[in-house]
């Protein structure tokens, strides 16, 4: 419990600094190589450091962000078992009505604050690629907030570089990132329910999920520097008209076909016999809905196909015309 006789002067910078000390350990951690738990450690100590950020401000406002009961002369504030206060979790400092985060931040947060519940009760791994847009989003609209809440601050990017990377995607590796193959059921369905609640344009806003082009370039003349990474906005001329071959990350949602859009599709391309018992037949022999094959996904107890079922059944048909036309 912080002690009485402090000066909220020294109580708010003490939070600011352990939230700045905060994210640079999730970044560093998230960048080292040698380490397996990335973005679990990454969660936890950005929801940390977003939270004494808020903490900091609050107290620089003199907004109460304690837990407490009004009483009719006084408040009755609310203490662990060891009688130290308890303070608003960061989930309760966005919903407030003072809170300084807008929106799209608040919905990445929030994102990365239900995935914290899911991963406490479940062991995961490949969230790493997956999220990392995610992670980045995060840790840029910190450094925003940071300086903009607290202007005299000086921001965290000058003790971080850029991380180095020893390997590109193929288009294939890139398709199975978004197919949460090999994640626990609970947290692939929590990141697709968590998606489509989203507006389209909250979705694609760089504040939610920050998305970015990796291009080879040389320098203009001799002994200049290269810069290892370029940022194009991903609506420029240069985009447009970038060779493919360049774009090591692109990410993009699956499209997704109930069952019955299955088989309707394929009686519309001719195959008038193939019927719901067929397609469900052919997906049982095959296993189909083993999340390993990257078929489909299950979403809130509705199972959903891929294309590249949709393109194993339209070959099935093919070769078994006679059965279906």
């Amino acid at each position: 419990m912080i002690k009485r006789n402090r000066k909220i002067g020294s109580i708010k910078n003490e939070l600011l600094f352990k939230s700045k000390e905060s994210m640079l350990s999730a970044v560093q951690i998230f960048n080292n190589p040698n380490v397996q738990f990335k973005s679990e450690s990454f969660i936890v100590l950005a929801i940390i450091a977003w939270t004494y950020l808020l903490h900091a401000y609050y107290r620089d406002n003199k907004i109460e962000y304690r837990y407490f009961d009004q009483g009719a002369k006084r408040k009755s504030y609310h203490t662990t078992k060891h009688g130290a206060y308890k303070y608003w979790e960061l989930e309760r400092c966005l919903d407030d009505n003072k809170s300084p985060i807008d929106k799209v931040v608040g919905s990445n947060l929030r994102f990365l604050i239900g995935l914290r519940h899911e991963i406490e009760h479940q062991m995961t791994n490949k969230i790493d690629d997956l999220l990392s847009a995610r992670f980045q989003a995060c840790g840029l609209n910190y450094n925003y907030y940071l300086k903009k809440l607290f202007p005299k601050q000086d921001g965290i990017e000058k003790h971080l570089s850029f991380s180095l990377q020893f390997s590109s995607l193929s288009e294939k590796q890139i398709d199975q990132l978004v197919d949460y193959e090999g994640l626990p059921q609970n947290i692939a369905t929590y990141i697709q329910k968590f998606d489509q609640e989203l507006s389209e344009q909250d979705f694609n806003d760089s504040r939610f999920s920050y998305r970015v082009l990796f291009v080879p370039k040389t320098a203009n003349r001799k002994g200049q520097a290269d810069k290892v990474i370029e940022f194009i906005p991903a609506d420029s001329e240069v985009a447009k008209g970038m060779n493919k071959e360049y774009v090591l990350v692109k990410e993009k949602e699956k499209t997704k076909y109930l069952p019955s859009d299955i088989w309707k599709i394929m009686q519309k391309e001719g195959y008038k016999k193939f019927k719901p018992y067929q397609h469900t037949k052919i997906w049982q022999d095959e296993e189909a809905k083993d999340l390993k094959k990257g078929y489909g996904v299950m979403v809130v107890r509705t199972w959903y196909w891929y294309d590249s079922w949709l393109d194993f059944v339209r070959k099935h048909c093919e070769e078994n015309k006679s059965e279906y036309i």
